[in-house]
Formats: C-alpha cells, structure tokens, sequence
C-alpha cells in the first residue's frame, strides 16, 4: 500500500482514540487537523487500513462499524442500548483451534467473538426506571 499522509493522520487518529471510533468519529477528529479531508476519504482509508492488517473493523449490528488499532489477540463486547465497545482479554484461538482439529478436523486459520449484551453504566439506568 502506497504512503498517503492522510491515511497515516487516519491511523494515527483511531490509534489515539481508544474508544473504538465510528468513521463519523474519525472524521470529526480528522477535520481539526486536515479541514480539507473529505468523509468518503476518511470511510475509504479506514476500509483500506482494516483490509491491510492495521487495523481491525469491528462490525456493528444495527450501527456504524467501529475500528480498533489494537491487533494483538482480544475479543469484544458490545452494549446493545448504548452501543459502547469493551475489550476483552481472551485469547480464544488456543481453545477454538484444537477444538475444531479434534471434533471436526478443520484447519481454523482465525477466530473472532463478539459478546452482545448491557453494560454496566445502561444496567444501572435501566434499574432506575
């Protein structure tokens, strides 16, 4: 992939913003930089970024992607009211694969989970209706 200084400031900006950002959210942040930057240039480098292992996209059910700059081994967790995105620390590959070897002689190459449920801060709102 060629060097663009605006998919360079796109991944720094996700790298940055630990919130797992949308890419409205990234380009509001992209805009105080780079006021020129267009939303189909930050939605087109983010897909590009994903697509080439910089970065991970984290699909929304019902929402806007996320994107996480964070590669090393973890799942995640999303709020179904708030939609808020958790990181969990698991490695489920060094259960899924020999799982699957053994039970159904499949060669896993990779594995994602996606938990889907209310966190805590929307449970505690919820319990006070």
């Amino acid at each position: 992939m060629k060097y663009s200084k605006q998919r360079a400031e796109i991944l720094k900006t996700v790298t940055e913003n630990r919130i797992h950002p949308t890419a409205d959210t990234v380009y509001t942040l992209m805009r105080e930089k780079m006021p020129d930057i267009s939303l189909g240039t930050v939605y087109r480098n983010l897909n590009l970024l994903a697509e080439n292992g910089d970065i991970r996209k984290i699909p929304v059910p019902n929402g806007s992607d996320r994107f996480d700059s964070r590669m090393n081994p973890h799942e995640h967790m999303i709020c179904t009211e708030c939609g808020e995105v958790f990181d969990i620390d698991m490695d489920i590959m060094s259960n899924v694969k020999p799982l699957a070897d053994r039970e159904h002689n499949f060669d896993v190459s990779s594995c994602s989970l996606t938990v889907y449920g209310i966190c805590a801060k929307c449970a505690e709102k919820n319990k006070n209706y």
